[in-house]
């Protein structure tokens, strides 16, 4: 039997430079510029955040994004007032969204277990893995847009029931946050506010 092939060593850690673009210097965005974003930078967006680890390679997440106008108009229905215009100018919206149902593609995904059986029949043991595991790749599209050269602004001011309605009545999927992608106009960002220190919220145990 071969071995399993071994991943290459990943440098130590990455430079100054990649962790100012993915932490230090990366804001959220609220004013945009109107340059496009390209269908090959959607997908390979994508591809990213599909590599990031999820429990048992659930991958519940399920991406829209909204860029067309009659999309954008349709979209804005659900939006709040505080969150319009920014979602409007936005070249694109992404609605992140969860598949109650993600086990379906288990054997799949996951084939070296019966992991399809630990959620069937377990509706609310299944939600709750769909959500917490698709939130994690809510962090991983922000993340693999900044490393693409994107803006992000990620927003929870939205009728989740209404998007649901208007995009995913057909599939069952459940909405639970947009981000704004693009590249922000300067003035349209905000200075950095105050982060809780170690100290205040960690533990060495």
């Amino acid at each position: 039997m071969l071995d399993a092939p071994v991943s290459p060593a990943l440098p130590a850690r990455l430079d100054d430079a990649a962790l100012d673009r993915l932490f230090r210097t990366a804001r959220t965005a609220n004013a945009w510029r109107p340059d496009p974003v390209s269908d090959a930078t959607l997908r390979e967006l994508y591809d990213l955040v599909a590599l990031g680890p999820t429990s048992a390679n659930q991958q519940p997440g399920r991406f829209v994004f909204v860029r067309s106008p009659e999309g954008k108009a349709k979209l804005l229905e659900a939006v709040s007032a505080s969150n319009q215009e920014k979602t409007r100018t936005a070249p694109v919206t992404a609605i992140v969204a969860y598949d109650p149902a993600f086990y379906e593609n288990l054997p799949r995904t996951f084939p070296h277990a019966d992991a399809r059986s630990w959620f069937v029949g377990k509706p609310e043991f299944a939600e709750r893995s769909a959500f917490l595991n698709s939130s994690l790749q809510v962090a991983y599209l922000i993340l693999a847009a900044r490393s693409l050269g994107l803006d992000t602004g990620a927003m929870a001011g939205f009728d989740a029931a209404k998007v649901n309605e208007l995009f995913f009545a057909d599939t069952g999927w459940k909405s639970t946050v947009l981000v704004n992608l693009g590249h922000a106009e300067p003035s349209g960002t905000l200075a950095r506010l105050p982060r809780l220190g170690f100290d205040e919220v960690a533990r060495l145990a």
